[in-house]
């Protein structure tokens, strides 16, 4: 989870609070923070510039402007693995969903950008 935002410290540590918390059923995402100002205002092509080839990580979870303007906190999630590339909005509280399932292989980048709502942003099954 890359911040690229850093207006605003309170929702930052807000959606880290989210993303952190297992949910009903005891699940979280299971994800590396990164809070440096180095990426600040970084845009989607810049980053994936910055992935290393063989990468292990097949998603960047990007905290940006738009996550932290929401009160849904949408997360955007990129395959970077995928081709063409995948990329979907993710409110922070179904992050783990598509972080458990793409990890463990039960289900493809696909099927969780086929269950966005019609602004874009998936919110679960």
């Amino acid at each position: 989870m890359i911040r690229t935002d850093f207006s605003d410290q309170e929702a930052w540590e807000t959606v880290c609070a989210t993303v952190g918390t297992p949910n009903e059923d005891g699940f979280m995402a299971s994800s590396r923070v990164v809070d440096d100002r180095a990426f600040q205002d970084l845009t989607t092509e810049q980053l994936l510039r910055l992935v290393p080839e063989g990468s292990q990580h097949r998603l960047l979870a990007l905290v940006d402007v738009t996550t932290i303007g929401s009160p849904e906190m949408p997360l955007l999630v990129i395959d970077h693995r995928e081709e063409p590339r995948g990329e979907i909005r993710v409110v922070a509280t179904e992050f783990w969903s598509i972080e458990n399932n793409l990890s463990l292989a039960n289900m493809d980048f696909h099927e969780f950008a086929g269950a966005v709502d019609g602004d874009g942003i998936f919110r679960g099954f």
